[in-house]
């Protein structure tokens, strides 16, 4: 296993001024404005800063950068409350009962019920804003990940992702959820997840941040099947990882916009973990010290380990990997 092999190998990382740090705001400068507002309570300069964000990939970015700062669940209603004609409260509020409801998450008992009764007070914040704007890309989004979350047939979660995309196509985050709820592990199979990325990929233009959708499909199928280490590294499944990174991170036209180090992790990961180490070199390169908790934090065994899991500190994972490839040169 490589996380053994690393283990046997290097010593310890030591953390200095040159380690990765996790950055909430992926070193998004107006993120990290954001964040601060939010930290001293100060949603004035919140409202200021989202004012200026039009596209709605970034407005995604931005509330998932909110419900990511401390002790925001517990006043985000008091917010909501302070500017009811504002839909990026209630954005806000769901998203934290999305991440409230996966902390009781159980198959079964009373936890389960639990995770339903809060999944449900997250979709009704969602819908509460696509009621008042139908044309809230955002909102559509993550009514995507409620409606699996859920449990409800796929054809409502295909009707939710089709609203979201008719207003946006290349909707990152409703396409990460949609391929999460086409997987197995939520009820999904292999085929439709695998058609689903693949088609993307396909039909996206070059530079899309949507190549990461290969990546993902081939970690939720490594992790969800209990795949051995040598998965990654067969050569159809890491002649199709570089033809996504071709198309997608590794492509000229590709812009890294507010929440880019999210991609250019993911595919840093698979290749270090395919043990293409030139290509993962290059985006250590990119990424410099901006980490991110995904997929670092679900690093483990992938026959005992599900991504949804947290193995350890994301930070010490990344620094060892990129020695690794670095050591590798």
């Amino acid at each position: 296993m490589i996380f053994r092999y690393l283990r046997k190998r290097m010593n310890p990382v030591v953390h200095n001024a040159d380690r990765g740090d996790l950055a909430p705001s992926t070193g998004d400068p107006a993120g990290d404005r954001l964040w601060q507002a939010l930290a001293r309570r100060d949603p004035r300069s919140a409202r200021d800063i989202f004012e200026e964000v039009s596209d709605p990939d970034d407005l995604a970015f931005y509330v998932n950068v909110c419900a990511d700062v401390p002790g925001m669940r517990k006043w985000v209603g008091e917010w909501s409350k302070m500017q009811p004609d504002w839909a990026v409260p209630l954005l806000v509020k769901g998203v934290c009962g999305i991440r409230w409801a996966l902390q009781a998450w159980e198959p079964s008992g009373g936890r389960f019920f639990r995770y339903l009764r809060r999944l449900e007070t997250a979709e009704d914040c969602f819908t509460a804003v696509v009621t008042r704007d139908p044309d809230n890309t955002t909102a559509w989004s993550y009514l995507v990940g409620t409606s699996f979350r859920r449990e409800l047939p796929l054809a409502e979660t295909r009707r939710r992702f089709a609203e979201a995309v008719a207003r946006h196509p290349l909707h990152l985050h409703a396409h990460d959820e949609m391929l999460r709820g086409l997987s197995p592990r939520w009820g999904g199979n292999e085929e439709e997840m695998f058609d689903f990325a693949r088609a993307t990929v396909a039909t996206a233009p070059p530079g899309s941040p949507l190549g990461r959708l290969v990546a993902r499909a081939h970690l939720e199928h490594w992790f969800g099947e209990r795949m051995p280490d040598g998965y990654l590294k067969r050569p159809d499944v890491l002649a199709e990882l570089r033809a996504a990174a071709d198309r997608s991170v590794r492509d000229p036209t590709y812009r890294r916009r507010p929440g880019w180090p999210i991609t250019d992790n993911l595919f840093a990961y698979v290749f270090v973990m395919a043990e293409d180490y030139t290509a993962a070199r290059e985006l250590f390169g990119m990424i410099g010290d901006l980490v991110t908790a995904y997929p670092w934090s679900h690093h483990g065994d992938p026959v005992t380990a599900y991504p949804w899991h947290h193995h350890g500190d994301p930070v010490a994972v990344f620094d060892q990997m990129r020695a690794l490839a670095c050591a590798d040169g």
